[in-house]
């Protein structure tokens, strides 16, 4: 069976930590920043971690197990 290629729009959103969590960018933190609260974000500009089903789908993105 051949290798699993990497999907290069994915490894570059994302970042697997030494203990294997995958880390991933808040969205809202681009533009149109006038109306939101400085709060809020600064609490957008954290990263978060990916959980859940999508968890499954970015480790087939990208390439691990």
């Amino acid at each position: 069976m051949p290798k699993i290629k990497t999907h290069r729009g994915a490894a570059k959103r994302f970042q697997v930590t030494g203990s294997g969590k995958i880390r991933r960018r808040k969205a809202f933190r681009s533009h149109l920043l006038e109306k939101k609260s400085s709060r809020r974000t600064r609490r957008l500009g954290r990263d978060a971690e990916v959980t859940g089903g999508d968890r499954k789908h970015v480790e087939r993105l990208l390439g691990r197990s």
